[in-house]
């Protein structure tokens, strides 16, 4: 066995403790979602028991993310990410930058021009316009936004984006949590 397996072993609790606590979930939430006792994921948080892939594979699904990320699996030498883009009905590209669920997501974005639909939902978000331009409708207020431009917003209030003209705009939007910011620092 390798030196490093025991540590590598012994951080998956905590690991699978702070994703829970990240996504504010109870133990019976999780274990709702995965069919996992209570008290073993209590032992698998705590140590207490050894993981198994009869376990973990149901909690990767759960936190949506990937098996190596619960057992801290070595790099494999490649530091390239491989991104999937998501091809909407609309004409649409959402490519997401990040895969952490509770936490603040990242997503470089290709919006079609489409007709405005005013939305609300608990969070925050924050969106920079790579190329083209961009209409956003925040409650009765209306901005056009251009390359370089960012704007934020809590997102409980009723708000639209999209081309602000009949071209495709390009955007980075990172969403997050209710309360979680973007912070800019200026140059």
């Amino acid at each position: 066995m390798n030196d490093d397996v025991p540590e590598l072993i012994a951080a998956i609790g905590p690991r699978l403790r702070a994703l829970r606590h990240g996504r504010a979930l109870t133990l019976e939430a999780l274990a709702a979602d995965t069919g996992i006792s209570v008290s073993t994921l209590s032992r698998l948080e705590f140590g207490h028991r050894r993981p198994t892939l009869d376990l973990l594979i149901p909690l990767a699904r759960a936190h949506r993310v990937a098996l190596d990320q619960l057992v801290a699996a070595p790099a494999t030498g490649d530091p390239r990410v491989h991104l999937r883009p998501r091809h909407r009905d609309s004409g649409s590209v959402l490519v997401p930058l990040t895969d952490y669920p509770g936490r603040v997501q990242v997503f470089k974005q290709v919006l079609a021009p489409r007709e405005p639909r005013l939305v609300t939902h608990l969070g925050y978000e924050w969106l920079y316009v790579l190329a083209g331009e961009l209409r956003l409708v925040v409650g009765e207020r209306e901005f056009t936004l251009h390359p370089g431009e960012a704007a934020e917003f809590d997102t409980a209030e009723p708000h639209w984006f999209g081309p602000a003209g009949a071209d495709a705009v390009e955007i980075l939007h990172l969403f997050g949590p209710h309360g979680d910011q973007a912070v800019v620092v200026p140059t």
